[in-house]
């Protein structure tokens, strides 16, 4: 979905990964073949403008390190998630 909506020139997304959704970010997966490799997915966003933040409590408890990540993929905090929230006309969640 979110790969959909930033492709959309008129979209501006900004997606936060919680819990275990911070693994998605991990960069230099290798995925069997057949299976999502969700940094591929997620490097579409990052293409296409989308801001990619991962809580960092979330990759401590992991043990994900800030290198771990994905390019286009940084280091965030609740705070951060709090700020594009009220930014936000709509939010998602899954």
């Amino acid at each position: 979905m979110a790969g959909a909506l930033a492709r959309q020139e008129a979209n501006e997304v900004r997606l936060f990964l919680m819990g275990d959704a911070t693994v998605a970010a991990h960069r230099q997966q290798k995925v069997p073949s057949g299976f999502y490799n969700l940094e591929v997915m997620l490097g579409s966003v990052a293409r296409h403008g989308g801001l990619i933040g991962a809580c960092g409590s979330c990759m401590d408890a992991r043990g994900i390190a800030t290198e771990d990540l994905m390019e286009g993929v940084h280091r965030s905090s609740l705070e951060q998630l709090a700020e594009w929230i009220s930014w936000a006309e709509k939010v998602i969640v899954f």
